[in-house]
């Protein structure tokens, strides 16, 4: 049985995360932290688990959780990650970072992106970009796992087959994205206050989000050349999800079978991919709670425009489900583990 313990359990992700674990049939959780000095039954914070449940969120001791743990996961904040999932990588744990500290493979952008230099940029080689459709078999053999952002999940599954397959005009991409308030995470904002999200929708961060970089490098990485996006994110008044509608062009000669059998074959091969077909959509409700991503695509007869829209759970495959998915790769698990009852 493989022991794994959560830094941060009392966020959004972390609840998740201690959902998940709590069942999962090959790990048994053996830390749960939080910044917190009061201790706080997990229970209390994830009634799923049943009034019986005696596990418990404790104020964070590094010493304890390294001798108790085979992965750890950090579901910190962006910038006060880096520190203490080195820690732990230099103690030979396996460490999931929820946080985008090591998404990006360079020090300067991501100084550019957060403001903040980074403190282990020596880690950032050895980091694996934990996106399992694409980087499964590096992801086998790492042990410092940067599990993707909730927006790129859901933009790159999206657009990964018609990227690879080299299907569609790579300077065409435009990414309309809105996601439910939880990805915010639980500080206090006013944007994300109930009186101001409540009855409203708009969006923000307009082609400047942190998570336009991240996007942007797996892309160019999976295309061999740079690709640049324009990504605009909106906020909408839901606890959870992310919807995202794409706009591409197909290249001079691709045929509409072409492009349909791409997505077929996608996720024929993915465990949590679903391809609706053409000419069906996906919606939140179909994905809320579960860690499977949702596409479906419409080719315009009358042009080359294609457009794809996908469906994830922000705080499950845009989180914490592909968190445990990449632990499940990671150490030979089948890969639906604890995420599909």
């Amino acid at each position: 049985m493989i022991t794994c313990s959560v830094i941060g359990a009392t966020s959004f992700t972390g609840n998740e995360l201690i959902r998940i674990l709590a069942h999962h049939p090959h790990v048994k959780i053996s830390s749960l932290t939080t910044r917190s000095e009061e201790k706080i039954y997990a229970r209390d914070m994830v009634p799923s688990l049943g009034k019986a449940n005696d596990l418990v969120i404790e104020k964070y001791n590094f010493q304890k959780v390294a001798k108790s743990s085979d992965v750890v996961f950090i579901t910190l904040p962006h910038t006060l990650a880096m520190e203490v999932a080195g820690d732990f990588y230099d103690k030979d744990k396996i460490v999931i970072d929820l946080s985008a500290d090591f998404r990006l493979k360079r020090a300067d952008v991501y100084q550019d992106w957060y403001q903040e230099k980074h403190h282990r940029k020596d880690l950032l080689k050895h980091a694996v970009y934990g996106l399992p459709e694409v980087n499964r078999e590096q992801i086998r053999k790492a042990d410092l796992i940067a599990n993707p952002g909730c927006y790129p999940t859901g933009s790159l599954l999206a657009l990964y087959p018609l990227i690879k397959e080299d299907l569609i005009k790579r300077d065409s991409i435009v990414i309309d994205a809105k996601s439910g308030v939880s990805g915010a995470g639980k500080k206090l904002s006013m944007a994300t206050q109930f009186c101001e999200v409540d009855e409203n929708f708009g969006a923000y961060k307009v082609g400047k989000h942190q998570h336009t970089p991240e996007i942007e490098q797996l892309l160019s990485e999976v295309a061999g050349s740079k690709i640049e996006v324009t990504f605009v994110p909106h906020l909408l008044p839901v606890n959870r999800g992310i919807l995202s509608t794409i706009y591409v062009k197909r290249k001079p000669g691709v045929k509409k079978d072409k492009v349909v059998k791409a997505f077929e074959h996608f996720a024929a091969s993915e465990p949590f991919v679903r391809f609706l077909g053409v000419g069906k959509f996906p919606t939140l409700r179909n994905v809320q709670f579960t860690n499977f991503f949702d596409i479906g695509i419409a080719l315009d007869e009358r042009s080359d425009q294609v457009i794809l829209i996908s469906a994830i759970d922000n705080l499950v495959k845009g989180a914490s489900g592909q968190a445990v998915q990449n632990m499940n790769v990671r150490l030979g698990f089948p890969e639906e583990a604890g995420l599909i009852s």
